[in-house]
């Protein structure tokens, strides 16, 4: 989550999803990655989020 400001001047937040990003990368290294990434920006990184999402099967 980022932080930008309204044209009234009142802080908004804005969430940015990151796809494709390796299944077994560490945690910190997603978070290391997004803080350099979003580093770019002008805006300040509030939160990191590292959601999986898996796929199950019937193995029956």
């Amino acid at each position: 989550m980022a932080v930008v400001s309204a044209p009234s001047g009142a802080p908004l937040t804005k969430q940015r999803t990151l796809n494709n990003i390796v299944y077994n990368a560490s945690d910190q290294s997603v978070y290391d990655a997004a803080h350099a990434i979003f580093g770019l920006s002008e805006y300040t990184l509030l939160d990191v989020y590292f959601r999986r999402t898996d796929e199950l099967t019937n193995e029956a």
